[in-house]
């Protein structure tokens, strides 16, 4: 991780190249046309912010105004590219600027100060563990403020300015701290580039009173990122491929969990359209689907029992026939007993041999493995240690 203060720790790139590329890609400028100039009044700091926004694919950006934010906010919404999501509180936001890299590729919200930063900080972790590209935008102090020894409000009450940041450093892959004009251009563009680069959140703190005064560097159009096609080691993955299968084939009970490391290599789909129960239909899969319905979090159940671990559960076997539609072959049923079970798994091998077959399992939320049993006890002791004498 990295971090930029104003002008004192600039993260400068090793060449002029100032780009996004994939884990293994290369960087480039796109130059073939000389960039446009860019009327005085909106070469400003928060209208360049809109327009790279833009660039990158954020059409929306989530938001909860503060004080030290409002400025930033008016230049945000006068780029015509740029729609302001209010949201009611910076968590929404942050969550929201999540699903939206989710859906989108990358998010952004803006929030305010301390009372905001710190409040959308939790959404920002999430989006960090999930490998999400996240524009976590925060208005700050006025530049005047800096080494004033003030204590502003929507603060803790310390004039320490650098809590919220020291908060965002173990969250965002990079952070920024915007308190000056003649670096805010490349602090900016280094961030946004580094969240695409490293598909990871990042933090940009931009002082309440730069956003709209003009400067020189944001007089023209900012060039555009480009990002080189990720080229695959093909005999690399042929290796791959092959020890994992034989993993899987030696394993006794193979589970395949997705994680968000799918999402960076872009292989969510290829991950996905295994489980997309219409695709299946719709390319003739003859596979036979087991869900098993404990009912609730069996998992939380063996350590600590309680009414919250009780879902509310759906008709999956109704679900899997509204996604059929009448439409291919499909067949579900749903279990209860050994013996409905052995005779669902002769129907399914037998008469229903030609069609994807659905079968839900109805177990008791305590049908589990005895190892689970036994780690679940072994936590629920840890957790209920009395505290030491003092």
């Amino acid at each position: 991780m990295a971090t930029s203060i104003g002008s004192l720790d600039s993260c400068k790139p090793t060449n002029n190249n100032v780009g996004c590329p994939p884990q293994n890609g290369t960087a480039s400028v796109h130059d073939s046309h000389p960039p446009s100039t860019i009327a005085s009044s909106d070469a400003t700091l928060g209208r360049h912010l809109a327009r790279r926004l833009v660039e990158i694919g954020v059409q929306d950006v989530f938001s909860v105004p503060g004080d030290f934010n409002l400025t930033l906010l008016d230049h945000l919404i006068a780029e015509p590219g740029l729609k302001n999501i209010g949201c009611c509180n910076e968590l929404n936001a942050g969550y929201a600027a999540d699903g939206y890299a989710r859906a989108r590729g990358v998010g952004a919200c803006v929030v305010t100060f301390t009372v905001g930063g710190l409040s959308v900080l939790n959404a920002i972790a999430g989006a960090y563990s999930e490998n999400l590209p996240v524009i976590c935008i925060v208005g700050g102090p006025n530049t005047n403020d800096y080494g004033t020894n003030r204590i502003l409000h929507h603060t803790i009450g310390l004039a320490d300015f650098s809590q919220e940041l020291r908060c965002f450093q173990t969250v965002t892959c990079f952070q920024a701290v915007v308190n000056n004009l003649e670096d805010a251009h490349e602090q900016i563009d280094t961030a946004i580039s580094t969240a695409l680069k490293e598909s990871k959140p990042v933090y940009i703190s931009i002082s309440c009173n730069l956003p709209g005064i003009p400067h020189s560097t944001f007089s023209r159009e900012p060039i555009k990122f480009a990002i080189s096609p990720r080229m695959t080691n093909k005999m690399g993955l042929e290796v791959a491929v092959e020890a994992a299968a034989a993993f899987l084939n030696k394993a006794v009970k193979p589970v395949m969990v997705g994680g968000p490391k799918l999402r960076v290599a872009k292989a969510h789909e290829a991950f996905v359209t295994a489980q997309d129960v219409s695709t299946m239909i719709r390319c003739e899969q003859k596979s036979i689907i087991f869900l098993i319905n404990n009912g609730g979090y069996t998992i939380e159940v063996e350590i600590h029992d309680g009414p919250y671990n009780v879902i509310k559960n759906w008709n999956y076997t109704g679900l899997v026939d509204a996604i059929h539609n009448g439409e291919g072959n499909c067949w579900t049923t749903k279990v209860r007993t050994e013996e409905e079970l052995t005779e669902a798994i002769a129907t399914a091998t037998g008469e229903k041999k030609d069609c994807l077959c659905f079968i839900e399992v109805i177990v008791h939320k305590d049908d589990t493995s005895k190892e689970l049993l036994e780690w679940g006890s072994r936590v629920s002791s840890a957790n209920s240690r009395l505290p030491n004498p003092q």
